[in-house]
């Protein structure tokens, strides 16, 4: 009688042993693919990392920094000047939007509207950019009459970025602990308190790194602006309608296909600036939000 129940054990412990080694080897797969997969990535970004900043440093010079672009040639103070002022301008349009409308959608999540906004939301994220572009150009352009001009182009860039604002800052603000609500509301504050004080400080780096990946976003599209702000040889006037403007990601569009060595250099070195910029910006950011952690947390 005890040879079944010692065979069974037997049965059990080895079909045990091969479940165990079924499991390692799918995990080494899974995790050898994941390592190729990241390394085709890697290769892919140190790539296109090298050729912008080899032909973009030897295409750098004073003159593209104090003089405008003139045809193919000359220098980018134009399209840098526009560039600033269209991310800018779309920041300052979006973030109160982005930001409040991912509070609400956070702290309402129940309400009706709220799951509205948060459908409309994940909707705009996964429309095309050059559908903006194209609904910019039908309502400012020529249905209000704005002609090719800055505040087209900062209203269409501010609706692509501000739903990627609200998502970023409704996960943000979900992922505060409940244990600091609960401490809140025990100590008497009310919800908004409770939100300026508390929830939105906790959650402060996550928030800025959304405001950041939207404000990349801003800085690295064309399509859109084609649309709604054109291009200009000359500096902004001051003129928010009827006057377009020059943006660094036209620049590498537009020159990189034409047969002359000093339109390449000009697209070669606009690409340089965008990622140095958002190089820039990115490393403050960290600097600022480990800055907020050390105060934080002395």
């Amino acid at each position: 009688m005890s040879a079944l129940p010692d065979g069974l054990a037997k049965a059990r412990a080895l079909a045990s042993e091969r479940r165990l080694r079924a499991r390692a080897l799918s995990s080494w797969i899974g995790w050898a693919a994941s390592a190729l997969a990241f390394g085709a990535l890697a290769l892919a970004l140190l790539d296109i990392l090298y050729v912008v900043f080899r032909r973009g440093f030897s295409a750098l010079n004073w003159q593209l920094f104090v003089t405008p672009t003139s045809g193919i040639a000359g220098g980018l103070l134009n399209a840098i000047e526009g560039s600033a002022l269209l991310t800018f301008g779309a920041l300052l349009l979006a973030v109160p939007v982005g930001v409040l409308g991912g509070i609400y959608v956070s702290e309402f999540s129940r309400d009706p509207f709220a799951r509205t906004v948060r459908f409309v939301a994940d909707v705009l994220v996964g429309v095309p950019s050059i559908v903006f572009g194209l609904f910019g150009y039908l309502t400012m352009v020529t249905t209000l009459d704005w002609h090719f001009s800055l505040a087209a182009g900062c209203i269409t860039l501010a609706m692509m970025i501000a739903p990627y604002m609200l998502r970023t800052t409704e996960l943000a603000m979900r992922g505060v602990p409940a244990e600091l609500r609960e401490a809140g509301y025990a100590l008497g504050a009310s919800q908004a308190n409770l939100v300026a004080r508390v929830l939105l400080r906790e959650c402060a780096p996550r928030v800025l790194t959304g405001i950041l990946l939207a404000m990349a976003i801003s800085m690295g599209e064309t399509a859109p602006l084609i649309y709604t702000v054109n291009w200009s040889n000359y500096y902004w006037s001051g003129h928010l309608t009827h006057e377009p403007v020059a943006y660094l990601t036209y620049v590498i569009w537009s020159f990189i296909n034409e047969p002359f060595a000093s339109a390449h250099a000009l697209a070669y070195a606009a690409a340089l600036l965008i990622t140095l910029f958002v190089l820039a910006i990115t490393l403050l950011a960290r600097l600022s939000i480990s800055r907020l952690a050390v105060r934080r947390n002395p």
